[in-house]
């Protein structure tokens, strides 16, 4: 059976009606507007914000569209990441009915998202290479599985899946397949992107948050069909981009030189501090990332992230999560904070 978006799609979704902002009824820029009991006089700010933003984000779509190389109609900007996978979760799952497979270790949100709108979780572990197990997989779903979330690169583990492997799932999975791309800037593989002409029951999600530096606007974007946003486009808040947002990130995207320049010295740093921490007598294991940042096994993982915290060094204990014993996240921080990270550690092994 092909995939079928309408079996996937709660019955009520597909009936309702959507709201209609003053915005939806007049998209012009120019004119008298006393349509959305905005203040008239502008903003307590110097700058005037009293009018509301684009509710479908036209002109920062088409510009994100062209440089990811996708129609704008495949596009959805959400408030970060997290609200696409929260929509997707309205969207497709009722609750107590449903439910959606996960793959840790892997990003707490989907699992958090699940419990908010009561839907149940299977879990089907990655390998001990952190790989997705693609039988166990196929062989976990169920008549009422929705979404298969899958992170790659993965988060906490840093490692791409095998491109072979999410290629077997989309052809095979009997329903939505998520594929969240939060660190692929980093990663020396192209985007699932390029695939959803191919795969209709693909959706890719990314974030300006980690290579672009903008993780305090909270922009998310997924890709998928014009049949899968326009759903999410339907169910979402009327105005979940701020204006601030909207205008500060179109700005941004005439930066792409600077992304650039980020992304190589993050990748260098990267490949530093991996030889500065395999120096170190704790460090037992160091994982192959395709991220921005190190799992590190480690000597005392807990305590050590402990001593690192009354150093006023921050990174993730990750030590209590699947397959990740005894590890921490590290961060791929600037020069000067991965030497003192490399000091701090040294110290604590003396």
């Amino acid at each position: 059976m092909g995939f079928e978006l309408n079996r996937l799609l709660r019955p009520h979704i597909a009936s309702l009606k959507p709201y209609s902002s003053a915005r939806d009824e007049y998209s012009g820029k120019e004119g008298i507007f006393l349509d959305a009991n905005e203040n008239p006089y502008g903003s307590i700010t110097d700058t005037a914000f009293n009018r509301y933003p684009d509710p479908y984000q036209q002109d920062l779509k088409a510009r994100i569209a062209e440089i990811k190389g996708v129609q704008p109609n495949q596009l959805f900007l959400g408030n970060g990441s997290d609200e696409a996978i929260d929509l997707l979760f309205r969207a497709f799952c009722r609750p107590g009915v449903d439910n959606v497979i996960l793959l840790p270790p892997t990003y707490g949100m989907y699992e958090v998202s699940a419990g908010i709108n009561d839907v149940a979780t299977i879990r089907v572990s990655l390998t001990a290479d952190f790989q997705l197990n693609v039988p166990a997989i196929l062989e976990a779903a169920t008549p009422n599985s929705k979404i298969l979330f899958i992170c790659s690169p993965n988060n906490p583990s840093g490692n791409r899946m095998k491109r072979e492997d999410i290629h077997a799932l989309l052809r095979n999975f009997p329903a939505l397949v998520v594929i969240d791309e939060a660190y692929i800037d980093f990663s020396d593989e192209p985007s699932f992107t390029s695939e959803l002409a191919r795969y209709p029951n693909l959706l890719v999600m990314q974030t300006f948050s980690k290579a672009w530096g903008l993780a305090s606007l909270r922009l998310g974007m997924a890709y998928a069909s014009p049949e899968i946003i326009a759903i999410l486009n339907k169910i979402k808040p009327p105005y979940n981009i701020s204006g601030l947002t909207q205008a500060t990130v179109l700005d941004a995207l005439d930066n792409l030189e600077k992304v650039d320049t980020m992304i190589s010295e993050i990748l260098e740093e990267r490949e530093k501090l991996t030889g500065k921490l395999l120096g170190l007598r704790s460090v037992q294991k160091l994982f192959p990332s395709q991220a921005n940042f190190l799992l590190v096994k480690i000597d005392r993982a807990k305590e050590t992230y402990d001593a690192l915290v009354r150093q006023r060094i921050i990174v993730r204990d990750r030590s209590k999560v699947t397959l990740c014993e005894d590890c921490l996240r590290i961060t791929v921080g600037t020069s000067v904070e991965n030497e003192k990270l490399v000091e701090a550690l040294d110290r604590l092994t003396r």
